[in-house]
């Protein structure tokens, strides 16, 4: 086999192993799953309100199987809640940083990541029906690889403890999701682009080594 050929071998396993990754395949959400996530929900102390798990479950009975954005308002408190394991002198920021210390690992490790992030440059500038919703500091939207993926995050153990560092940080936040989405620039469309000029690049060299 020729180097040039190995060259766009290689590149392609690279985006393979990348879209494998990047990409849900599990479909939407089956009856038995929706079910067991459900169970888990519902067993949590203090139990959410009926309203709550039927607006959860509507959520999963309607899951495309496709990724997903949460598009997040923030407001943070200007000294974090002291709770246990909050300590002294101890940013809103610093605080968050510790609910982060769990989710950044079990996000990446399932191809979900920010889509936008930025801090408030004013006020609310236009709101309607939402009094006291003017202030906030933060906004984010957050791509997730699919329903199931943020289902498992949100169920593990480790969130329960590290979300309370969440609570202590925010003074009110306010979280949707949207799907379908679009975005200008997939990560997989980028990446496809970026290999390939790779690879037409690294096939021209060779080309002009061996005429």
């Amino acid at each position: 086999m020729t180097r040039t050929r190995w060259i766009w071998l290689i590149l392609a396993g690279l985006y393979g192993l990348f879209f494998s990754w990047y990409t849900s395949f599990g479909g939407p959400l089956t009856e038995e799953e929706i079910e067991h996530y459900m169970a888990l929900v519902e067993s949590r102390e203090p139990a959410p309100s009926p309203e709550r798990l039927a607006m959860l479950r509507k959520f999963m009975e309607e899951d495309t199987g496709d990724d997903f954005v949460m598009v997040n308002v923030i407001d943070m408190y200007d000294t974090p809640l002291q709770i246990e394991g909050v300590e002294p002198g101890e940013t809103s920021d610093e605080v968050l940083a510790r609910y982060m210390e769990y989710m950044t690992p079990a996000l990446f490790a399932r191809a979900c990541h920010p889509v936008i992030y930025g801090q408030a440059a004013s006020a609310a500038m236009d709101i309607m029906n939402a009094d006291g919703m003017e202030a906030w500091s933060t906004g984010a939207g957050m791509r997730y690889r699919s329903r199931r993926d943020m289902l498992e995050i949100s169920s593990d153990p480790a969130f329960a403890g590290s979300h309370e560092f969440k609570v202590a940080a925010m003074r009110k936040t306010i979280a949707f999701p949207i799907d379908p989405w679009m975005q200008l620039g997939d990560p997989r469309l980028v990446l496809a682009l970026l290999l390939g000029m790779i690879g037409c690049a690294l096939s021209w060299r060779e080309a002009s080594r061996n005429p």
